[in-house]
């Protein structure tokens, strides 16, 4: 089984809910009105559907909606695992929705967004709704239906056709554009050459101005370098230096009788080596330094052309490198733009894988719409059409298109000697309803899903019809887990399982309860079905002999 464990709290009208729920095939009855498909309901909205205030039981806070699964699919682990979720093969599910209109999900206590929660769900639950026989007539429900039987994925194609049409809009906006573009080329093509004769480095801004604070005092230089010497080393006067050795001299002859001579005659030492080193400096800057005129002239006039261009284009001068790779770039994507061969090309290949992949798709729904075709047909026989045909037409469509070039209908016949004609054009309403559930019988088994849920996809039927509805849901129920929403006894009495739905009023209002009918409720409640809330000795002993033959039909199965 998938679905163990359900639990509501201020959903709609269901106060408070804990259910556990079994393996094979399990029916929701219960009055018109009981809110049979509330279950149904809260799944949804627990998987990712949209959430509002209505949800919310009137006078609480908020609604609570709680299920357990497993979570044994290799498919649902591998997704589990890269979503970075743990799991011991058990999945619990919780999402809330306050007043204010918030909604919050978590994944075994993990929080989740609503569009994983979705994506989860696809792992989880495949449900069959009771309109689904709306979809027949839609060409986009038809066509993915018939994908997903032939296992086809047509997502990809969706990709290339995208790549394709941008292809194409690339190669018509050239085409289109090739007077602007040259004229827009020139003008960069002028612009990146004159900057370029400049060739501006990153940095060098900054180089070039402090180069040229020193070329331009040079002099002053010379001269504070030359009275920085004469101070330490005045023939005259004698200079720092001679004066600091005076002084370790004085402290040195006395240095054996006190201690601290001794420590500030060795500063003293250290200040004349450094003293020394920076005489020894400034001699060698005074021996090669000399004013260089003409260096700061060519200078003065490579900054004149840095700052007459940024001037120009409006930009700081430390921005020129940056300004003319930008051009350059532009330059090169107007060249590209301006390929027409290259852009026919690219549109060409596009256009080739496109039709590939579009090939292939057509084959496989070429090769898979007679199997669906038959599989249906075969599921009408049961269901009040025998002789009845169903077939799947896929013709070549006018202009290919994001989903291939194919257009997928489906054609019916509901009675023997009929040309098959569109669905839509040639069933009725009860009849749409049975080929759609026959089409749910037929492609239940598509999806991995491991929990199915047919909400009231039996309307319209009964009679033997119902009971055959009821079988094929059995049927399904030893594969997989069925939860089905009816209002057929017929379909109620071959569940292994029943839920009856309750609506109760009371002071503070209406609420609905669930519960798992045991023996005699079920009787109850099939005998209600079959002759309303009057029951009768007739009707239960009707009811008994339904779900006696039932019990015995899956025995014998």
């Amino acid at each position: 089984m998938a679905l163990r464990r359900i639990a509501l709290r201020d959903f709609v009208i269901v106060q408070a809910l804990d259910l556990d729920l079994h393996a094979g095939f399990t029916v929701l009855t219960g009055e018109t009105g009981a809110g049979k498909s509330i279950l149904i309901d809260a799944l949804q909205l627990l998987l990712g559907a949209r959430a509002d205030t209505g949800v919310i039981r009137e006078g609480a806070q908020r609604a609570d909606i709680c299920a357990e699964f497993d979570a044994g699919t290799a498919a649902l682990g591998a997704w589990l695992e890269e979503a970075g979720i743990a799991h011991d093969g058990a999945l619990l599910l919780r999402r809330t929705v306050d007043l204010q209109g918030k909604s919050r999900a978590w994944i075994n206590g993990i929080p989740a967004t609503a569009a994983q929660m979705r994506a989860l769900g696809e792992h989880l639950l495949d449900i069959h709704g009771q309109h689904a026989w709306q979809s027949l007539t839609r060409p986009d429900a038809v066509r993915g239906l018939l994908d997903a039987y032939a296992g086809a994925q047509a997502e990809p194609l969706a990709a290339l056709w995208t790549a394709w049409r941008d292809a194409q809009k690339a190669l018509a906006h050239a085409r289109e554009a090739q007077d602007t573009l040259q004229q827009e080329r020139e003008r960069l093509q002028w612009q990146i050459g004159e900057v370029d004769r400049l060739a501006p480095r990153e940095g060098e801004w900054d180089e070039l101005n402090a180069e040229h604070a020193r070329l331009s005092n040079a002099q002053a230089l010379l001269d504070n370098a030359q009275g920085a010497l004469s101070a330490l080393q005045d023939d005259e006067a004698g200079g720092a230096l001679a004066a600091l050795a005076q002084a370790q001299h004085l402290l040195q002859a006395y240095e054996h009788i006190h201690e601290d001579f001794r420590a500030m005659n060795e500063v003293l030492a250290s200040c004349i080596a450094q003293a020394d080193d920076v005489a020894h400096s400034l001699q060698g800057y005074l021996r090669h330094a000399e004013p260089d005129p003409d260096a700061l002239e060519r200078l003065d006039a490579r900054l004149s052309q840095w700052m007459q261009l940024a001037r120009r284009y409006k930009r700081t001068p430390s921005e020129l490198p940056a300004l003319l790779d930008g051009w350059k770039e532009s330059l090169r994507r107007l060249d590209d733009a301006a390929d027409l061969a290259a852009l026919e090309a690219a549109e060409q290949a596009q256009a080739a894988a496109y039709h590939k992949a579009a090939r292939a798709l057509s084959q496989k729904r070429a090769r898979a719409a007679p199997k669906l075709a038959q599989a249906i047909t075969q599921a009408m026989q049961g269901l009040g059409m025998t002789g009845g045909r169903f077939e799947v037409q896929v013709d070549k469509a006018t202009e290919p298109g994001p989903h291939g070039v194919d257009q997928v209908a489906f054609l019916v016949s509901s009675h023997p000697g009929m040309t098959p004609r569109p669905v839509g054009k040639v069933a009725s309403g009860g009849e749409l309803s049975r080929i759609a559930l026959a089409i749910s019988v037929a492609t239940s088994a598509l999806g991995e899903a491991p929990t199915l849920i047919f909400d009231e996809v039996d309307s319209g039927v009964g009679g033997a019809v119902a009971e055959t509805v009821g079988r094929l849901m059995q049927q399904l129920g030893r594969e997989r887990q069925v939860l089905a929403v009816t209002h057929l006894p017929q379909v109620a009495a071959c569940a292994n399982h029943h839920l009856i739905v309750s609506k109760h009023r009371h002071a503070e209002g209406t609420t609905s309860a669930v519960a798992t009918a045991g023996a005699d409720e079920r009787v109850a409640e099939v005998a209600r079905m079959l002759g309303g809330q009057q029951q009768s000795p007739t009707t239960l002993a009707h009811a008994r002999e339904m779900l006696d033959g039932a019990r015995a039909a899956t025995a014998a199965g």
